[in-house]
């Protein structure tokens, strides 16, 4: 197994967070950063908000396929930041990134409609915070590597496990002082139920250009159960739970542990219950990441009972010396001998009431958040990655697309980290990047 030291960007403290804070705003009072937003639902709103209150940017544009989305953004942007005036509203990325000139551009956009607009924005000049999972498909993530770098701009993923409070606290408690003992054994779980229907297809409202929707992915007829938010039930525009839900705790546990990419990953399941609908991702996953001696597993249902109501969503590593469990609301050690410990999340709800007043607010995703922004401006400040670089993000990412191709192919795929490919499987490799639609242009690393 490979470990590295990833001490260099921890934030693990209200000090260092107020220190960061200072630190922006300072930089801030200068000259207030020109930022843009693509991709105006639940999380794109939710991550801008989160920057404006620790950070008093100029939020100069917008972007959205959908326009009454669009507008209720702009609205809704104009009361929280200090110039109250409404940002500029596009439907194209293209016409905004060349008309606005971002210095900071948020992508929020469906899985499928990542990697485009990361490219451009580097292009561009511009910084990005973009959500995870980096990109739809392995190719992708590699396009958006070298485009990071070629262009020489500042990329934090959102997988913002990395700057959660409380599981930092367990990870100093009880990993890195070794109370865990020999960690050979890793489960990673969601058991959240999923989407088992959408309604019959039926034509775009007015206000939603469907085409750009789509956009580069394969063409599925519009729904009005896909738009907004149950998109990541399309296997079009996602990777399913295995995208959504396994690649922050598989990310968060690389961080912990210092890992880098798997030996190999296998995977099997499907949509093995809820199979007479016309959502298409899988219901059933279980999926084994081989680190040699250290195996991360990934189950996934999304029907049925939950075998542990208080960790539906999160991490078990197993120790020779007691038992860690983490998810997005506490941490539970139990260890072999001795006084089980147990620790929730950070809530900041009387600090920024606004989290409560913006209802879509996820008020346990809010600290971390807060904290993976700050991180994200002190690197573009001082000239680093962040806790979260795009290669990082590649990595969790594509380790989670290689589980559902290893599901799809019925095989266990090697990775070959030097060469970006799959040992001795050419229908893998072909599978990689997807054909792109139309007119839009797959990215690799020798074309941006």
């Amino acid at each position: 197994m490979h470990r590295r030291d990833f001490l260099r960007t921890s934030i693990t403290g209200t000090a260092a967070f107020a220190t960061l804070q200072s630190r922006a705003f300072a930089a801030a009072a200068e000259k207030p950063l020109r930022v843009a937003l693509i991709g105006c639902g639940w999380y794109g709103k939710t991550d801008l908000l989160h920057l404006l209150q620790v950070e008093p940017a100029n939020v100069v544009a917008l972007c959205d396929v959908d326009s009454r989305m669009l507008a209720a953004a702009a609205e809704l942007i104009a009361t929280r930041q200090t110039s109250k005036k409404q940002p500029a509203k596009y439907g194209d990325y293209r016409k905004l990134l060349t008309t606005e000139q971002p210095e900071v551009v948020l992508i929020a956009t469906p899985d499928h409609w990542h990697c485009l607009p990361m490219v451009e924005a580097c292009k561009a000049g511009a910084d990005v915070y973009m959500q995870k999972p980096i990109s739809y498909d392995v190719v992708e993530g590699q396009a958006m590597v070298a485009a990071a770098r070629k262009y020489n701009r500042t990329v934090q993923v959102g997988l913002q496990r990395r700057s959660t409070p409380h599981l930092l606290a367990a990870r100093d408690k009880f990993i890195r002082t070794g109370a865990l003992g020999k960690i050979a054994y890793i489960d990673i779980h969601s058991y959240y139920g999923a989407s088992d229907r959408y309604p019959p297809s039926a034509p775009p409202p007015e206000y939603l250009d469907w085409e750009m929707y789509v956009g580069p992915a394969a063409w599925r007829d519009y729904n009005p159960g896909i738009h907004p938010r149950a998109w990541r039930a399309a296997r079009e525009f996602s990777n399913g739970q295995t995208g959504d839900l396994c690649v922050h705790f598989f990310d968060v546990v690389r961080y912990f542990l210092g890992l880098g990419w798997p030996r190999s990953v296998s995977a099997i399941g499907g949509r093995l219950v809820l199979d007479r609908s016309n959502v298409n991702t899988a219901d059933t996953q279980t999926a084994t990441f081989d680190f040699g001696d250290l195996e991360v597993v990934w189950t996934n249902r999304s029907w049925g009972a939950d075998p542990d109501p208080k960790y539906p969503w999160g991490a078990t590593l197993y120790g020779d010396k007691g038992t860690l469990k983490l998810s997005v609301l506490s941490y539970d050690f139990i260890p072999r001998d001795g006084q089980p410990v147990h620790a929730d999340f950070l809530d900041e709800r009387e600090k920024f009431p606004q989290d409560v007043e913006h209802k879509e607010t996820e008020i346990f995703a809010a600290p971390p958040t807060r904290r993976h922004m700050q991180d994200f401006l002190a690197a573009r400040h001082e000239g680093r990655k962040p806790v979260c670089d795009i290669e990082e993000g590649y990595i969790s990412t594509a380790s989670c697309i290689l589980a559902n191709l290893s599901m799809e192919l019925g095989r266990s795929l090697k990775w070959d980290e030097k060469a970006g490919g799959v040992v001795g499987d050419e229908e893998a490799n072909r599978r990689l990047a997807r054909v792109y639609r139309e007119k839009w242009v797959h990215p690799t690393p020798e074309n941006i």
